[in-house]
């Protein structure tokens, strides 16, 4: 697998604190700071070889990594790949198992730091806090706010 050297490669350079598990599978990347882990897997492999091979990585990569990605790489995403995600999706119905169809190596290297970066601790208070922030102010803009907020004024001026 030619683009997972591309991938570790491009990681290191980028200077990200990952480790590479063939132990646990070939091609695996996890991240240690945000326990995410990414399979990489290759379209035309899987194409070639025996499902029930590429199942049973899938399956074992997912039964020891909570927060599991599949990073599928194909040139194009044409009906046979996307016939594949979902024979995959369907096999894996209800797990923590989430497939990113990339295209090339900064496709995926972007797609896995964002998800990585974005599931450590300080960026998850970060967003939470933003998010909740964003929601007050919307609610506050809203004109139902707006009207609400007039008649519990004219409420409190004329107590009847």
């Amino acid at each position: 697998m030619y683009f997972s050297y591309e991938i570790a490669t491009a990681l290191e350079n980028q200077s990200h604190k990952v480790r590479y598990s063939d132990s646990v599978e070939n091609g695996s990347i996890i991240f240690s700071l945000s326990g995410v882990a990414f399979l990489l897997m290759d379209a035309e492999v899987c194409f070639v070889s025996a499902e029930e091979i590429f199942l049973a990585k899938i399956k074992k990569f997912i039964n020891i990594h909570q927060n599991s990605f599949l990073v599928l790489f194909a040139a194009l995403h044409g009906p046979k790949e996307w016939k594949l995600m979902f024979r995959i999706q369907q096999r894996f119905l209800g797990s923590n198992l989430r497939i990113l169809p990339v295209h090339n190596t900064v496709n995926a290297v972007n797609l896995m730091c964002t998800i990585a970066k974005t599931s450590s601790k300080p960026y998850i208070d970060s967003i939470c806090y933003r998010m909740i922030t964003a929601k007050a102010y919307i609610i506050e803009q809203s004109p139902v706010w707006k009207t609400l907020q007039k008649i519990k004024l004219s409420d409190s001026v004329n107590p009847n």
